[in-house]
């Protein structure tokens, strides 16, 4: 027993020095910074690829050594490049564009990567000098497990000294707390924080390189140790370096006893680690925001500018945009009757169906995101349960598509006014990360939970023939064929839209959008902040619920592919790209993410890659989105011909954005 306990201990050790290299790089970035990387992770994967064709090149065990070194230095410098081009131009805007813009990174990253070594995993050869076990005191373990220990601990050490002992560690926390006071000493900070991304890239680098040669590269390696690095992260505290260390050893540890015999629930409950960590991710997120270890060792005082909205370029005004509407929805309207005249079945009864579908769930989105100043990263949670409540009604209740999506819709709408009266109690960034978290709770449970299919997920829709029966089966003769489904989508989306429009230009979008400009300034007048938080998300939860309940019968299924955190962030992408708090925007962002997905992906499997280097863009030059560019482009002509209305001063939030 005393064997098997410090044999797992040693595991839980490993993997936590996977996380401490991880975590530490993410957490200077964000302590110094104030940027929140998602696309940490595929700095991560890079190193380790890059590590792979280094040791691929060269001849004998020396060749690992070389990458060791020459690969963490690559993705610093690629780190670098990143910061200046992407990051830089966000300073001074809310922390949460960080966000959004490293999701169109990890985009970009993942498919660059896909490009140049392909999706097969490539095996990874440790040095001859580290392969077999090594006897220690009696008992015998991996030496490269030891050598990857070993690199953590020596690493978290010397980047302690760093921060703590030498002038550029001085610099680098002096200018976290005040950067202004640092530039006007004649220290050129922007050059350390471009040192600082480089930094982290290199931590996240060398993690990726000890954890591939241990079990092999892939191009799913980023995205599988992301979100168990924030986990970390906020368990130690945003910004802390000794909670990312020892948050880093703890997690891999705790996920080690749980889920492995004879100290683990694994019988029970597989891969219940997981569950464990974002259980206690969510409740130190509810009682202690900061993180456990308290006030990080550097705080920044940057950031806090607004997020911006779709609303604040445009050129056209309600009628026209009315009928634009109206044109659009006719446009839709008639779509299916150009099947195997103008185009196929594929193109109506796929395409335009699946781009309906996310314009749903962008519009719940928008309804918090864009209106409340809610930046929900775990949004896909009610798009989720939607899905798997209809299924199992379907399955278990009644054949009946109308009662089954009700039933989903409920869920969703139940699980948001839980999610929300919790989430609310925090604001900002960590609103952000304690919806991730509840999300990747559902996302493991479904994985698990015998009822919803484990892994393998709930299968056996046919929107043509009915749901789960054939096409005898109650109500659902009513949607038997796919274009009567099709226009069903249309009415609901449509509807939808007009019930959210209604909402927000009623009292209550008033006070919502007041929310989101001064929360100070709506408490001080009166209003229950909080409560208005709560109804929002319950109607965003239930929005999203019906899209996740149309996609499942479209798909003709639900798996737990439909809770992965990613779908969270390419809605995002959809709802920045429109252009959030307009309502129509984010819907008009879908359509173009869909359409341009599918004429990209024609050409290159590269497309999700050429979307996010898209998406970049739109976060930095056009972040009010895809409609406030009439607006852009009628000023210059405005000023050319000297109409316009007359000029107004620009206050300093808008200067620095």
């Amino acid at each position: 027993m005393a064997g098997a306990f410090i044999e797992q201990l040693l595991n839980g050790l490993t993997i936590g020095a996977v996380y401490v290299l991880l975590a530490a790089g993410l957490s200077i970035i964000f302590g110094v910074m104030d940027v929140i990387n998602f696309a940490h992770g595929e700095f991560f994967a890079l190193g380790a690829y890059l590590a792979f064709a280094i040791v691929a090149v060269g001849t004998g065990g020396g060749a690992f050594w070389i990458a060791l070194v020459v690969a963490p230095l690559l993705v610093a410098v690629v780190g670098a490049v990143v910061e200046r081009a992407t990051i830089r131009p966000l300073y001074g805007r809310n922390p949460l564009y960080h966000i959004l813009l490293t999701f169109g990174l990890v985009l970009i990253f993942k498919d660059a990567i896909a490009f140049v070594w392909g999706d097969n995993p490539k095996p990874f050869a440790q040095p001859p000098s580290l392969r077999g076990p090594v006897d220690l005191l009696g008992f015998n373990y991996s030496k490269y497990s030891f050598f990857v220990i070993a690199v953590g601990a020596v690493t978290a050490v010397g980047t302690w000294l760093l921060l703590n002992r030498t002038r550029f560690g001085l610099v680098v926390r002096a200018g976290a707390q005040d950067r202004e006071m640092v530039r006007h000493l004649g220290i050129d900070i922007d050059r350390y924080y471009t040192l600082v991304f480089a930094f982290g890239s290199f931590l996240a680098a060398l993690g990726g390189i000890v954890l591939g040669a241990k079990q092999g590269v892939s191009t799913g390696m980023g995205n599988s140790v992301i979100i168990p690095a924030f986990v970390i992260v906020v368990l130690g505290g945003l910004g802390s370096f000794r909670g990312a260390v020892l948050g880093g050893f703890s997690v891999g540890i705790i996920e080690t006893f749980f889920r492995s015999p004879p100290f683990g629930l694994d019988a029970v409950l597989p891969n219940i680690g997981g569950v464990v960590v974002f259980l206690l991710m969510i409740g130190v997120l509810l009682v202690r925001p900061q993180g456990l270890f308290g006030n990080p060792e550097w705080e920044s005082s940057d950031g806090g500018g607004e997020l911006l909205t779709g609303g604040g370029g445009g050129v056209l005004d309600d009628s026209t945009r009315f009928r634009l509407g109206a044109a659009v929805v006719g446009l839709l309207f008639l779509a299916p009757l150009g099947i195997g005249v103008l185009y196929t079945s594929y193109e109506v009864n796929s395409l335009l169906l699946t781009a309906l579908v996310w314009a749903l769930f962008a519009l719940s989105l928008d309804f918090v995101m864009g209106y409340a100043g809610l930046v929900s990263l775990g949004h896909v949670l009610f798009f989720g349960l939607g899905a798997y409540g209809t299924v199992l009604t379907v399955e278990h209740a009644t054949p009946s598509v109308f009662v089954a999506l009700g039933v989903g819709i409920l869920v969703a709408a139940l699980v948001a006014w839980g999610v929300g009266h919790l989430s609310i109690r925090v604001s900002g960034v960590y609103f952000s990360m304690i919806t991730l978290g509840f999300a990747e709770l559902f996302f493991q449970l479904a994985q698990q939970v015998e009822f919803t299919g484990g892994s393998d997920g709930l299968f056996g829709f046919d929107p043509v023939y009915g749901l789960m029966g054939g096409p005898e089966v109650g109500n659902v003769a009513l949607l038997g064929d796919i274009e009567l489904f099709y226009y069903f989508v249309l009415a609901l989306v449509v509807g939808s839209y007009l019930l959210a429009r209604r909402m927000m230009n009623a009292p209550f979008g008033s006070v919502l959008q007041g929310i989101r400009e001064s929360e100070e300034r709506a408490s001080f007048v009166g209003y229950d902040v909080p409560a208005y938080k709560r109804r929002a998300f319950v109607v965003s939860g239930a929005l999203a619920g019906l899209a996740g309940g149309l996609s499942a019968i479209h798909t003709g299924g639900v798996a737990p592919s439909f809770l992965a955190w990613i779908k969270s962030g390419e809605v995002i992408v959809m709802t920045i790209l429109g252009g959030m708090g307009t309502l129509y925007g984010p819907m008009i962002g879908a359509g173009v993410y869909v359409g341009l997905g599918e004429i990209l992906s024609s050409f290159t499997e590269q497309w999700q890659g050429i979307l996010g280097l898209v998406f970049v863009v739109f976060v930095i030059f056009v972040p009010r989105g895809l409609v406030s560019l009439p607006g852009m482009f009628a000023r210059p002509t405005d000023r050319e011909t000297g109409g316009g209305p007359e000029p107004v001063a620009e206050t300093e939030s808008e200067v620095s954005n």
